[in-house]
């Protein structure tokens, strides 16, 4: 079958082969596939279903139709309907992957204690399919290994509220990203404190510039070094806001 480039791809071309998707393959891999299978088994069927690999040696998953969130974001991403499902859909989704947490295995990225579940540690409207206002899939799970709750919940709020612009506050002084953080993790279903989820995700910004550091060096991509600086600068933005919280 014809080969079809798919939009967004960070690091590599995403093309699509009928209803399959062929990727680079890792490693890691093997891991992923026990994920994915793991995950739909226990009705997580919103993350695509592993194929095994073809004759390139690429793996192969299965294709989920419908509108990838690349940026610049349609507004209708950030409505309640999506904080809730994205919220929901990470719990069950670690609810599901309990049994694999200590399991061994190769992952791409290293744990991070406590480990409590296997954290997809990209999980953001560029790795959501939408339908009709919904999220109908989650895609590219290929970054996954075990973690605490917090460290997956704290990036996908970092991305769909979002904590990363800055936000002006509304008539009465409060900040509107503080209500959409607060749904998020109503959604997720667990009693996270507000600052928690912040010094995580300014814990998560501080990683992830040091693996892009990583990444620019091992790749030549000079231009992941702005990515890499645009995540320190989020996570001092995070930081502020940490504190107005406790500000007078």
């Amino acid at each position: 079958m014809d080969e079809e480039v798919l939009a967004g791809g960070n690091s590599s071309m995403v093309i699509r082969v009928g209803n399959t998707v062929p990727r680079p393959a890792g490693p890691w891999t093997p891991a992923v596939h026990r994920l994915l299978t793991t995950l739909r088994a226990a009705g997580v069927t919103e993350v695509p279903e592993p194929f095994g690999m073809d004759k390139q040696g690429r793996e192969v998953l299965s294709y989920l139709p419908g509108i990838v969130g690349n940026f610049p974001l349609p507004s209708r991403i950030g409505s309640p309907t999506i904080l809730h499902e994205a919220g929901s859909l990470l719990r069950r989704a670690h609810d599901a992957s309990e049994p694999l947490a200590y399991a061994a295995a190769t992952w791409q990225l290293p744990a991070h204690e406590p480990i409590e579940v296997v954290c997809l540690n990209d999980v953001a409207p560029y790795n959501m399919v939408f339908q009709d206002g919904h999220i109908a899939g989650l895609i590219d799970v290929d970054m996954a290994s075990p973690g605490p709750r917090i460290w997956d919940l704290a990036y996908l709020a970092y991305r769909l509220v979002p904590l990363g612009e800055y936000s002006n506050p509304d008539a009465s002084g409060r900040d509107p990203r503080l209500g959409r953080l607060d749904a998020l993790i109503r959604a997720y279903g667990h009693e996270f404190d507000q600052a928690a989820v912040l010094r995580a995700a300014a814990d998560r910004m501080e990683d992830l510039a040091v693996f892009t550091d990583q990444r620019a060096a091992d790749m030549g991509r000079i231009d992941f070094l702005e990515h890499a600086a645009l995540y320190r600068r989020d996570r001092d933005r995070l930081l502020h806001l940490i504190a107005s919280l406790h500000a007078p």
